[in-house]
C-alpha cells in the first residue's frame, strides 16, 4: 500500500530521479528539491545505503548545503542493524525531506525493508514529508521494484526481475536511466504481468515530482517515457515459453519532456 493517508494532512512529494542528475551547471533537480524541502529553513535526511561508497552521503551533505538547505544530515546506515538505531529514526522525525541515493536497489530493499527506518519513512511522507531518490534510491519508491532485466525494445517473458519496494507509491513501477541504458523492454515485460501498474521510464538528469494528487511535472533536461496498458487487448503472457517475445496490444505510450503533467489517478497526460 502507498503512504497512508491521514486526514486533515498532505502527503509530501515523492520525487524518483532517473540517475546522473545535475549537481554543478544546472542542477534544476536539485534546486528545485530544496526549496520543497524549505530553503534556509530545510532539513534533509540523507540514505546513503544503496551505495558501497563511504563518501556519497558526505558529498550529498556539502551540495545541498550549497544549493541553500538550512541543514543536511547523511545517515551511515550500512547494515540491518544501523536500520534499527532509534537515534537514526529520532534524526528522521526532525527532517522536512528525505534523499536516498544511487547505488544497488537490493543493498536498499535487504537492509532497509521491515525496519524502524523503512516505516518512519513511510509515515513521515504520509504527514508532508517529502522523499527523493535517484537511481536505485528512485526504483525502490515504488511498491513493485524492478531489480534487473533485459535491455533493447520488445519485451520478453522472462525480461525483467522484480522485488518489493518501500511501496510510497503502488500503482506504478520506476525505471531509471532509461534511455541512456535502453531500457524499454524491461519496462513493457513489467506493466505486461498486471496492467494495473502504470509503467515510468525516467531519463537521466529527469525526475517526476509526484504531488499528494498523484500527478506530477516532469523536470530536468531529459524525457519521462509512461507505458499505460490500462486498455490493453491482448498479452501473450500467460502463453509465453522463457525468452518468448511478448505479443502486446493496443498499449499507450507518452513521451514527456520537462514542464509537461501526468495524473497517475486517472491516467491522463498533459502537454
Amino acid at each position: 500500500m502507498p503512504s497512508p493517508n491521514i486526514e486533515g494532512q498532505q502527503r509530501g512529494y515523492v520525487i524518483p530521479i532517473g540517475g546522473a542528475e545535475e549537481k554543478i551547471d544546472n542542477p534544476e533537480i536539485l534546486t528545485r528539491f530544496v526549496e520543497l524541502a524549505g530553503g534556509a529553513d530545510a532539513v534533509i535526511c540523507v540514505i546513503p545505503t544503496a551505495s558501497q561508497l563511504d563518501d556519497t552521503g558526505e558529498r550529498y551533505e556539502k551540495l545541498f548545503q550549497e544549493l541553500g538547505a538550512g541543514k543536511t544530515i547523511s545517515l551511515p546506515i550500512r547494515e540491518r542493524s544501523d536500520a534499527q538505531n532509534n537515534e537514526y529514526v529520532e534524526q528522521l522525525l526532525t527532517c522536512t525531506a528525505v534523499f536516498i541515493t544511487g547505488g544497488n536497489q537490493l543493498r536498499l530493499s535487504t537492509i532497509l525493508g521491515g525496519t524502524p527506518i523503512a516505516k518512519t519513512i513511510r509515515q513521515i511522507n504520509a504527514k508532508g514529508v517529502h522523499v527523493a531518490g535517484t537511481s536505485a534510491g528512485a526504483a525502490i519508491v515504488s511498491q513493485h521494484m524492478i531489480t534487473g532485466g533485459s535491455t533493447g525494445i520488445v519485451p520478453t517473458e522472462d525480461g525483467v526481475n522484480l522485488a518489493p519496494g518501500m511501496g510510497l507509491i503502488n500503482t506504478v513501477v520506476v525505471d531509471q536511466h532509461f534511455n541512456q541504458r535502453n531500457r524499454l523492454s524491461r519496462l513493457l515485460s513489467a506493466v505486461s504481468y498486471n496492467p494495473f501498474l502504470v509503467g515510468i521510464g525516467l531519463d537521466e538528469d529527469t525526475a517526476a515530482f509526484i504531488d499528494e494528487n498523484n500527478e506530477f511535472t516532469v523536470v530536468g533536461s531529459g524525457a519521462i517515457t509512461i507505458v499505460d496498458p490500462a486498455d490493453i487487448e491482448y498479452s501473450s503472457m500467460a502463453d509465453a515459453r522463457r525468452g518468448d517475445a511478448l505479443t502486446l496490444l493496443n498499449l499507450k505510450v507518452h513521451i514527456l519532456a520537462s514542464g509537461s503533467r501526468y495524473n497517475i489517478s486517472t491516467r491522463q497526460a498533459f502537454a
